[in-house]
């Protein structure tokens, strides 16, 4: 079955850095395109970053939210997928959820806290 783990989340300060990772398993990875998503309290899930699969080459998308500021990324060969994630704010603070849109399947999610 599809499986996605998230980890790699934690407490930064503003300005930080910090690199997400998706382990996926149950599924030809390298063949679908993947995202990353985040939700904050009180807020409702939004699309962070997104990473063609198959022949899409790997092109990528992001908004202008994250953009300049968040690299996607994916490993075939270990089918995992990245976030690294710079320059953070307050506002980035979240939890980081993996989601492959075929199927619509989500991993279980990794807290990002950005605080002084």
């Amino acid at each position: 079955q599809v499986q996605l783990v998230e980890s790699g989340g934690g407490l930064v300060q503003p300005g930080g850095s910090l690199r997400l990772s998706c382990a996926a398993s149950g599924f030809a990875f390298s063949s679908y395109a993947m995202s990353w998503y985040r939700q904050a309290p009180g807020k409702e899930r939004e699309l962070v970053a997104v990473i063609a699969g198959g022949g899409g080459g790997g092109s990528t998308n992001y908004p202008d939210s994250v953009k300049g500021r968040f690299t996607i990324s994916r490993d075939n060969a270990k089918n995992t997928l990245y976030l690294q994630m710079n320059s953070l704010k307050p506002e980035d603070t979240a939890v980081y959820y993996c989601f492959r849109p075929t199927g619509a399947y989500w991993g279980q999610g990794t807290q990002v806290t950005v605080s002084s």
